[in-house]
């Protein structure tokens, strides 16, 4: 057992074992007198309808707690995640304030991207919002599921991992404490983008035989640095206040947060006000209630502000004319590009001309009842989850904003959508103790709904500025578009019962069985149910009688697991097909028709996945050391593929069908460490984590074994790439360059791509390099994994979270074609690149001004690919916390005192040392280029919002 009494000697013992266990806590110098006063202390992890004692947990869980995610001053708690746990890879989808980050844990199953999200549930109840909608100040723990064991109390949810979220409660018999977390900061620029100087781009353009000359507003001598007239230094703030307490029948939380993030570049920004209550009341012996509200109001303001366009002015061009007054409009490269000014100062004097803004407000309420039967050790407990969500956008461009054309009209749209979802369960637990043997089970019978609602309309030529998007019924009624495709309404039904039985012996042997039955209203009749089995097993050999002389060893536990899940990657509808609205003039008059999109498939099935886990958990040294190993095997079968129809059949949406496998298998460790242990003087906690994942697509639809439109292979990865192999540049005296590329302006110093073709027998190439030279390439990391140290010295601590990835695929769109920043050609600004000239023909990047392929060097796009390879520092935090003594005169429970750097430093990258950025994706592949080439899925450094470093101060304060 984690059984630890305290002890003079041992104290720093028990925190290193609360805090530094594979769950990755961490603790706080200010809580070591609470501590104090406990005898023992079991470590409890919360595992679904339920909780159980860290050493009987036969499944893969993880644990996070609330004190761990608060040393991380975020706006998001993903982010206070990230690098915490092994398995659980987390990444930013778009640097803009108030974004949300991809989870995944244990990889992708679906082809589907939004089917591989893992469930969130919030105080037991399956939660609509997202991490985001939470502030890391309510939060008691996280708890994240990865196998299947452990989530097939979720069913037809529970294949991408379940992440569990528990709030903060008041304690029974406390007198009311309040706490006040606070930090403020600010935001700077991790590093610009490398982009040309003026003496740069004008080397450039005599390098590409000047075929581009200065523009109307180009002039030697001038060096615009067009970023630093766009970014600026952007304040982020915080404050939560709270209190909590008890009487001897029942406890209570109440608290207020708000928080506000403004972007580095102008008119963005992201506000969240959010209130929290918590209430539990015994009532009698056998009854008690309780409710936990949280609700929030959201507003972000300019996400349609982008850097894109400032990144590709030319910095011989000033947006000044030579009388000092800001220019509307640039004309530059040979006058063939013209555009609109974008800088902060003439954003930021748009005023009513321009608005994007989106504001939420959220609702999550779980209400309960729990009364205790006759029978000793059997309870019932009844759930009732009630949430609403609605949000309501909209958008207004003003005549001429952002065109060069000042007479171009004005557009606006408005959009709105609700959600309404309630859950209800019916919980029968069981829990005894006999003797050496412990039981508990539970029983469930569950119900929920959610319904959809959303539309949007838009508009042109609105009569004035001051409507904006509020009016658009002023517009011209030929001018305002009612869409359909743009209104949604939707209903989801989820019925289900499970139940689950979990037995352990004399603290050695451990059993949970695991039995759920969901009925889906999405499904088609005859396939709406299906039942999900689930077994895991666990030995703690180190409670063994043979091991007891083993003092050295505290904790050695196996298990093993097996189980089944499914996830709901199906829209609701979709088995019944779906028609496509079409306008169209008949004669004079304009009507409505119908015509079929996609066709209809009653066996339309979940896609199910069946996990192995085994595991190794593991303490040493009085559990100085701790550690886990684990090995996974998921097999997701039944994927969801569209699958084309002939052309005769009418039908170009095709048919959603069950027709794919996919695979992943990996290995996860993780180890920490109290080295020194000295809590009246020095101490030194480390703690690592590593995983390694390999993801598979095994079959296709149609036996296919690839799928070149959407990039899946089988075989492969389902990020994969298809592109030529980049190999060099062509060099003097390189054979066969007229015969591999046989186009006019094919020359030394031009890409130079793998030909994988055949010879003839005199060694000469048999065709030109061609659309069959093209390669399959895994983008998946080998592995990857984070760490954190702490160091304390009485009431000064100095913590550290970092993370690290060996190998994978970095795309990086500035780079190659997708971005038009590497034209190469002097056409714009250009990334700062180390190009071939006849006196550096070794370098990476081709030649200025030779072969192209529309607007870019042939095979550019193979450049954007980067070694994936990163070591960076996350934080960097120094607190201190105030002496005790000193607070007990002033009447203060705790008062730690911190200061924080995020994003402090990369250690390590080949990316970084090329362009001196963050060598982390800041956007989704189809985002912030101006040619789309890349999959939603794919993550990749575009042109969204840079990284950022971040200097914050805060103040943790109780009383």
């Amino acid at each position: 057992m984690n059984l630890f009494h305290l002890s003079k000697t041992n104290r720093a013992a028990l925190f290193f074992a609360m805090t530094l266990l594979p769950t990755g806590l961490v603790y706080a110098q200010s809580k070591r007198d609470t501590v104090q006063k406990e005898k023992q202390i079991e470590e409890v992890v919360v595992i679904g309808y339920g909780t159980q004692k860290k050493e009987a947990v036969t499944g893969s869980v993880v644990t996070v707690k609330g004190e761990t995610l608060r040393e991380v001053p975020t706006v998001n708690i993903s982010q206070a995640l990230q690098s915490r746990s092994a398995g659980v890879e987390i990444n930013q989808t778009s640097s803009k304030p108030g974004a949300t980050m991809k989870i995944r844990i244990r990889g992708t199953r679906s082809l589907t991207e939004t089917a591989n999200d893992p469930l969130i549930v919030l105080d037991g109840i399956p939660f609509t919002g997202s991490l985001g909608d939470i502030s890391s100040s309510d939060i008691k723990s996280i708890d994240i599921l990865k196998d299947a064991s452990a989530t097939a109390i979720y069913g037809s949810r529970g294949a991408n991992g379940v992440i569990m979220v528990t709030t903060n409660r008041g304690v029974k018999g406390q007198k009311p404490r309040f706490t006040y977390n606070s930090f403020t900061g600010f935001q700077t620029l991790f590093s610009k983008y490398p982009m040309m100087n003026a003496d740069q781009l004008t080397k450039l353009r005599h390098d590409a035989n000047d075929l581009i000359k200065n523009g109307d507003n180009e002039k030697y001598g001038i060096d615009t640095d067009w970023q630093k007239l766009y970014y600026k230094p952007a304040i982020m703030t915080s404050h939560d206040v709270g209190v909590s307490g008890g009487t001897e029948s029942g406890n209570y939380n109440v608290g207020l947060s708000y928080l506000k993030q403004d972007a580095i570049v102008p008119l963005q920004n992201y506000e969240r006000m959010a209130i929290r209550i918590g209430l539990d009341q015994q009532v009698g012996k056998n009854f008690k209630f309780g409710f936990t509200t949280n609700s929030n109001y959201v507003q972000t303001e300019g996400n349609g502000i982008a850097s894109a366009p400032t990144l590709g002015y030319s910095p011989l061009a000033s947006p000044y004319d030579e009388f000092g007054n800001l220019r509307r409009t640039i004309t530059t490269s040979s006058n063939m590009d013209q555009a609109w000014v974008y800088i902060r100062q003439s954003i930021n004097a748009l005023g009513d001309k321009y608005v994007d803004e989106t504001k939420a407000f959220s609702s999550y309420n779980n209400i309960y009842g729990e009364i205790k039967l006759p029978l000793d050790g059997l309870k019932y407990r009844l759930n009732v989850g009630l949430d609403f969500r609605t949000s309501n956008s909209g958008n207004y461009t003003g005549v001429g904003v952002f065109n060069i054309n000042p007479a171009a009209i004005s557009s606006a749209g408005r959009g709105n959508n609700q959600t309404y979802h309630w859950t209800i369960e019916n919980l029968l637990t069981y829990d005894k103790t006999f003797g050496k043997h412990k039981i508990n089970a539970v029983g469930l019978y569950s119900s929920e709904q959610n319904t959809y609602i959303s539309n949007y309309m838009s508009a042109k030529n609105v009569p004035a500025d001051f409507f904006q998007y509020y009016n658009l019924g002023q517009s011209p009624q030929a001018d305002i578009t009612v869409s359909p495709n743009d209104q949604y309404y939707a209903r989801t039904g989820l019925m289900s019962y499970m139940g689950r039985a979990m037995y352990t012996y004399d603290n050695k042997y451990m059993i949970t069985a695991t039995l759920r039955g969901d009925g889906a209203s999405v499904l088609a009749e005859g396939h709406k149910w299906h039942t999900y089995p689930a077994i895991s097993l666990g030995w703690n050999v180190a409670n063994e009688n043979f091991m007891q002389n083993l003092k050295v060893i505290n904790l050695f536990k196996l298990r093993y697991g097996w189980g089944q899940t499914s996830n709901q990657a199906i829209n609701p509808y979709t088995t019944l097909g779906s028609l496509s609205v079409n306008p169209y003039n008949f004669g004079t008059a304009y009507s409505t028709g119908v015509s079929i999109n996609t066709a209809p498939n009653p066996s339309l099935g979940w896609e199910y996945s069946k996990t192995h886990n085994a595991g190794l958990d593991f303490g040493l040294l009085n559990n100085r050391i701790t550690g886990t190993v684990e090995y996974y095997r998921t097999h997701t079968f039944g994927i969801l593929q569209n699958k084309s129809l002939p052309p005769t059949a009418g039908i170009p949406g095709g048919v959603l069908q069950n027709v794919g496998d996919v695979e992943n298998k990996g290995w996860e460790a993780s180890l920490n460490a109290n080295i020194i242990d000295n809590p009246d003087g020095f101490s030194w906690d480390a703690g690592i984590n590593w995983y390694a994942n390999r993801n598979k697509i095994l079959s296709l639809a149609s036996g296919a074994d690839r799928d070149i439109n959407n990039l899946w292979f089988v075989g492969y990865n389902i990020n994969a790439l298809y592109d030529y192999q980049y190999i060099g540049l062509w060099q003097n005296g390189d054979p066969y360059l007229k015969i591999l590329e046989p186009q006019d302006g094919s020359a030394v110093g031009m890409i130079k791509v793998l030909y994988t073709g055949g010879y003839k027998a005199d060694g000469t190439p048999e065709r030109a390099i061609g659309p069959n030279d093209m390669q399959v390439i895994n983008t998946n990391p080998d592995w990857q994994g984070g760490f954190n140290m702490r160091f304390a010295y009485k009431g000064f601590e100095l913590s550290t979270v970092g993370a690290f990835q060996k190998g994978g695929v970095l795309i990086s769109s500035i780079y190659g074609s997708a971005g038009y920043l590497n034209r190469l050609t002097g056409r714009g600004n250009n990334v700062d690149v180390d190009y071939y000239t006849d006196d550096n023909p070794n370098a990476r990047y081709p030649k200025p001004g030779g072969l192209l392929s529309g607007d870019n060097p042939k095979y550019l796009s193979t450049l954007a690919l980067f070694d994936g390879s990163y070591l960076k520092l996350r934080t960097i935090t120094l607190g201190y916390n105030v002496n005790k003594d000193f607070l007990n005169d002033l009447k203060l429970n705790s008062l730690r005192i911190y200061f924080t750097v995020t994003n402090p430093l990369v250690l390590f990258s080949p990316y970084h040392k090329q362009s001196g950025m963050d060598p982390e994706p800041n956007s989704t592949g189809d985002q912030n280029q101006a040619v789309s080439s890349y999959k939603n899925r794919q993550l990749i450094i575009g042109t969204n919002n840079p990284a950022t470093r971040n200097f914050i101060m805060g103040i943790n304060l109780s009383f």
